[in-house]
């Protein structure tokens, strides 16, 4: 494998101040923690050590444990098939929330909630939605609420409510189509959104007002698609969708001018950039929205022997590094951080599965993730890592 990215990758990932210099995370932990031990470069850690006892090859200085296998009998709960994507939330008493994505078909879909203590032991699981379909990846709100993606044809996307307090809600504003992943601009108070198809596209929800807490209304607003301009140095033009709802037409077919990205999939925010991914041809994008320019920060066409492909599932530490997640690939969670590309863990015998559904706890003590199939390739076989410090 090639240890060191070509000098293309080295000024796009400089470019994007997120990921530069100086990028740190805590001694014990996976992230920036200013109340945790000393501070080390991420890409400081070592080489992956043979399989541990659940089958995962980590750095020494990192240990395992299964929180969650589907039908496991939980609190009254059974946990679901298919564990997908997945997010944390922090609760009033120092612990958090995990939630898991079920992509089942057929109504059998849903997301799922598991409740820790602050010293991170289960205490109680419970549905957030139930009956819905191929719920794929989604997003985390800064008000506290998950959303759900269906990844059918007409899928939708649903407001949940990781307490199991209210109803989840569909967001029918939000598009008609075969939602992925969707991220949040904080800043700018829009959201951003992918679609898995060779021919997806990339949208952006714009809200018309927002409400008393200064959050965006999920229920008044439009929707937007992405035309890249320009070979090289890449602008996007924003087209509104005639019909978000796709009544006659699917929304990536209904401007003529829209760009096509093939297999959109994981996608998320941190300070003023979105980065998404693109699985048909193992692309890693970000796009500035303060500066209205899109680049390919990582391609794995460029490298003999590419140390990451099938990307999928991204996420960034509070440093702005990126970890992309493999589908198929080594099953690999992969770090992308000052030009160095390196694998911060791998799956072994899950040749049949993925790994989704990365999330940190909220004081980025723990990383979580899931194999969807787990080692038979059975959705009723799927499982919830944590990866924690010794």
């Amino acid at each position: 494998m090639e240890n060191s990215p070509v000098d293309f990758q080295r000024r796009r990932l400089l470019r994007y101040g997120c990921i530069g210099l100086g990028a740190a995370l805590s001694h014990n932990l996976l992230v920036l923690s200013a109340s945790k031990a000393a501070m080390s470069n991420l890409t400081s850690i070592g080489s992956l050590q043979a399989p541990d006892m659940n089958g995962v090859r980590l750095p020494k200085g990192y240990t395992s444990r299964i929180v969650a296998y589907s039908g496991q009998n939980l609190f009254g709960y059974i946990w679901h098939a298919a564990p997908d994507g997945g997010a944390t939330f922090a609760t009033d008493e120092d612990g958090w929330i995990y939630v898991s994505n079920s992509e089942m078909k057929n109504n059998a879909g849903g997301v799922g909630a598991l409740r820790f203590d602050h010293e991170g032991e289960l205490i109680d699981t419970y549905p957030i939605l139930k009956n819905t379909n191929l719920n794929c990846a989604g997003g985390s709100t800064p008000w506290q609420t998950w959303l759900s993606c269906e990844e059918t044809e007409r899928g939708r996307v649903w407001e949940c409510d990781p307490f199991g307090k209210k109803p989840a809600q569909v967001r029918k504003a939000l598009g008609c189509f075969k939602h992925e992943a969707v991220a949040v601009d904080t800043k700018n108070k829009r959201l951003y959104l992918t679609e898995d198809e060779p021919d997806g596209c990339l949208y952006r929800y714009t809200p018309n007002s927002l409400n008393a807490a200064g959050h965006p209304d999920l229920e008044d607003g439009f929707l937007e698609v992405a035309e890249i301009l320009g070979d090289r140095q890449k602008t996007i033009r924003w087209h509104r969708l005639p019909d978000p709802d796709a009544a006659t037409i699917v929304t990536r077919k209904q401007v003529k001018q829209s760009s096509h990205f093939n297999g959109g999939e994981g996608i998320w925010y941190h300070q003023g950039i979105i980065y998404f991914t693109t699985k048909g041809d193992d692309k890693v994008w970000a796009y500035d929205t303060h500066h209205n320019h899109l680049d390919i920060i990582y391609d794995a066409a460029r490298y003999a022997s590419p140390i990451l492909t099938g990307v999928d599932n991204i996420i960034t530490n509070t440093a702005g590094e990126l970890l992309v997640a493999e589908d198929n690939g080594d099953m690999q969670i992969v770090i992308l951080s000052d030009g160095t590309i390196r694998p911060l863990l791998q799956l072994v015998g899950h040749d049949r599965s993925e790994i989704a559904g990365l999330a940190f706890s909220p004081d980025g003590s723990r990383l979580y993730f899931s194999s969807p199939r787990g080692k038979t390739g059975r959705h009723e076989n799927g499982i919830i890592f944590e990866i924690i410090a010794k």
